[in-house]
Parts: C-alpha cells; structure tokens; sequence
C-alpha cells in the first residue's frame, strides 16, 4: 500500500468515524467517508485488547496484504477505516480475505443502489 493511500491523522480518523457509514461483520468494522483527494485512502486500527504489539503488526500486514489484493474495487475520493474486531484471530487468512472482499462488495452496492434511487 503506498503512503498516499494512508490515513494517519488523528484528526481524519475521528471525522471519519464520526461522518461516516458504518458497515460491519464478524471480523471487521468499516467506516466510509468521503474525502477531497483524487484517491482512496485506508486507516486500520487493531486495539490493544486483541494481543501484544507483534500480533497487531502482523494483523495489519495481513490487511494492507488484502487490500493491494483487491486494490481494484475501491472508489476514489473515498476513505475507509477499518477496524479489527475481537473474532479476528479465530478465522485464517483465506476467511478473512473474503470477508473483507464481502464487506467491501456490500459498500460499493450499497453506493450504487443509493445513486439509483437518487437518480
């Protein structure tokens, strides 16, 4: 993932939590907003609760390793934040590589079926 497409402002998380549609499932949290960059831009957030600082580094290896796998579906002009839930480390790699594509899939639906309703 390149620096371009990270959000590490504290200041951005926050507005984007706050401003932004949720989506959710057992592993993830995702928070989308929309941004004034050309580009999609990601923030992860791993807590304290789920391990010790080498297992959250590697958790968030594991999630910028899924999103340049799926690099091609994000909207530009948007950022996402994603948060790691609890159940995280009960599923693999693979599982999680698919929930997140799944939960990726339902917010760009969910974007297209709003500005079909609009129009």
């Amino acid at each position: 993932m390149k620096k371009i497409n990270v959000v590490k402002n504290n200041r951005d998380f926050a507005r984007i939590i706050n401003c932004g549609k949720k989506y959710w499932n057992d592993c993830f949290i995702i928070y989308v907003a929309n941004n004034e960059y050309q580009n999609y831009r990601f923030g992860i957030s791993v807590s304290k609760k789920i391990g010790n600082a080498v297992t959250r580094n590697k958790i968030k290896r594991q999630i910028r390793n899924i999103i340049d796998k799926y690099k091609n579906i994000y909207q530009n002009d948007k950022d996402y934040i994603i948060i790691v839930r609890k159940k995280y480390i009960d599923f693999n790699f693979q599982e999680l590589s698919d929930a997140f594509n799944n939960l990726i899939n339902r917010v760009n639906n969910y974007k297209e079926k709003y500005n079909e309703e609009k129009n």
